[in-house]
């Protein structure tokens, strides 16, 4: 192991980070730095700066970051309605690329030449980590423990703490590992590992089970402004508290959570249970004043790359110029995307029941199934045979030999 003199270590006070924390030290012989990103977690913030000069740091950040984690993160990928595999609303891949960019400049001031992660070498988060930094930093050395030691289960990990004197406590009354900000909250591991098991029954967080979500329906409203959520009920929001705000009414009518196998950017399958409450109203919401507001063919451009924009933020290509050059597009989409949505709230469901806009491009004289004095119907007629040429012309080609159907049919 090369001589480092300095570490940032990204530091969320559970078990593996703090054990990671001791083992740069005795491994590395170099002070570590730790460095808490408060994305909306709670309670578990609570005592983390202590936690972590107790067991060794020789400082330790703890940034509220959750204004900017919405604002600059959270809303421009909703702007982009970004769905990894259909179903996915990237809780967790959406944080790292901020977590990795404070770790960045934290290391910078402190004249660390390295930082360091507690992901796996099995998941998603070591490549969204490393790509961050290496976009961001590339002189800056990565540090990945569970690639370098030979611990290799909770159990070893379990040992390591008490030979070592850390205070970790450990709990196995909720076997999964979990992952919480203002967006979502993620459940893997336990009984989730077998495809066919149901969660258990203490697997949610802020999601209430729909058998005990109430029988009345809310209906809410939401106001957008060029693609981004400003207010709830006609009062306006910073950021982050419009996002809790939306996780409360939610979450307590069973709304926003999603149990599906789904394929890692390593190359595995891995089952994960995500609660994303507020984000979910809002997808729903979006989606439905763009179809008030935005242009036939922009939306469905848009539409096709909506995988691809998943995949660059799932993957770790936050900090890519792909990413960079695809925001600018989609901005450009969301000029328009201004106006008041609907919502019914009900049992799991989202509905949305009206919407309007200043830039609406609905016209009910043209809609109307009434009579009307602004759409000459017999126009369609033009309208088909032009855009069933190709159609007919094949069909020609294919069947009668190139001859005219007209004269073929005599």
């Amino acid at each position: 192991m090369s001589k480092l003199e300095k570490v940032v270590l990204a530091y969320s006070g559970g078990l593996d980070t703090s054990i990671i924390l001791k083992w740069i030290k005795n491994n590395y012989d170099c002070d570590v730095v730790c460095m808490t990103a408060d994305l909306g977690q709670g309670e578990e913030m609570d005592g983390i700066e202590q936690k972590a000069l107790t067991t060794g740091a020789v400082k330790a950040y703890v940034e509220d970051l959750r204004e900017e984690f919405v604002r600059d993160y959270v809303f421009p990928m909703f702007r982009a309605s970004a769905l990894y595999e259909g179903r996915y609303l990237l809780g967790t891949a959406i944080a790292r690329p901020l977590i990795a960019k404070r770790m960045v400049e934290i290391a910078e001031v402190e004249g660390a030449q390295a930082v360091a992660h507690g992901a796996t070498g099995k998941g998603n988060d070591q490549v969204r980590f490393e790509l961050a930094t290496m976009a961001l930093n590339p002189r800056l050395k990565t540090i990945a423990p569970w690639r370098e030691w030979d611990m290799k289960s909770r159990t070893d990990l379990i040992n390591y703490a008490k030979e070592n004197s850390i205070p970790v406590p450990v709990s196995r009354a909720k076997p999964w590992s979990i992952d919480a900000n203002l967006l979502h909250t993620s459940f893997e591991g336990g009984e989730l590992e077998d495809p066919w098991n149901s969660p258990g029954q203490d697997c949610h967080r802020t999601v209430t089970p729909l058998e005990k979500c109430p029988d009345q329906a809310e209906e809410i409203t939401i106001d957008f402004e060029r693609g981004n959520p400003v207010a709830v009920n006609d009062i306006r929001y910073s950021p982050a508290a419009l996002l809790a705000k939306l996780n409360e009414l939610g979450g307590r009518h069973g709304i926003g959570r999603v149990d599906m196998v789904e394929n890692r950017f390593v190359g595995m399958k891995s089952r994960g249970v995500y609660e994303t409450p507020g984000g979910t109203i809002l997808a729903a919401a979006h989606r439905d004043l763009e179809g008030l507001t935005m242009d036939r063919e922009m939306m469905h451009l848009r539409d096709g790359l909506i995988p691809r924009y998943a995949e660059m933020v799932y993957y770790g290509y936050w900090f890519s110029p792909e990413r960079e050059a695809l925001q600018a597009m989609v901005d450009k989409s969301q000029e328009k995307v201004t106006g008041t949505v609907r919502v019914k709230l009900y049992k799991g469901n989202c509905v949305p029941l009206g919407r309007k806009s200043p830039f609406s491009m609905y016209n009910a004289d043209l809609a109307t199934f009434e009579e009307d004095y602004v759409y000459d119907q017999s126009d369609a007629a033009g309208f088909i045979k032009l855009v069933g040429l190709r159609l007919k012309g094949r069909m020609q080609q294919s069947k009668f030999g190139g001859k005219d159907v007209e004269d073929s049919c005599e």
